[in-house]
């Protein structure tokens, strides 16, 4: 029995243009949207993501323990923002929600969800700062995440386009 070699597949012409660095000769570039993306940032995005589950699932009940008044919230007097503490548990449940969902999609890598969740999420961000007086600790630690989901969103989009 004679082996046989399987026939080499033929390699396109050369355009001439050096390959980039770490890339041997003949092989392609890789496409322009993956072009100076590293893999921290593109886990920063899918962290963002997650965090953006968690966080909307959180305000959900968040939302869920102001809408049955429970007596986790803070009684504050004379506050500028003062609202009804039912108010803003329907407040918090609506946009937990849409930022849950948002989330979902980023973690599934859809351009539109980082854009909306960037808007969403400073949605998020403000509705904590007003709720300061209400929930203190908790608001100031949902807006470090929301500034950490902002910045990781937003990096990933500049490196899109």
């Amino acid at each position: 029995m004679s082996s046989t070699t399987p026939p080499t597949p033929p390699t396109p012409p050369s355009s001439g243009a050096t390959p980039p660095p770490g890339q041997p000769a003949g092989s392609a570039a890789p496409p322009p949207s993956h072009r100076g993306t590293s893999g921290w940032v593109t886990g920063g995005v899918l962290f963002a993501g997650v965090l953006m589950m968690m966080t909307g699932v959180l305000d959900v009940t968040r939302g869920i323990m102001a809408i049955a008044e429970d007596d986790v919230f803070v009684a504050t007097r004379n506050y500028v923002f003062e609202f009804n503490l039912t108010g803003w548990g329907w407040i918090h449940l609506i946009i937990g929600v849409l930022i849950a969902v948002t989330g979902f999609f980023v973690v599934r890598g859809a351009t539109w969800a980082q854009y909306a969740g960037i808007g969403l999420v400073v949605l998020g961000g403000i509705e904590s700062f007003l709720s300061l007086p209400y929930y203190p600790l908790w608001s100031v630690i949902v807006l470090a995440l929301d500034v950490f989901i902002i910045w990781a969103l937003c990096t990933n989009a500049q490196t899109k386009y």
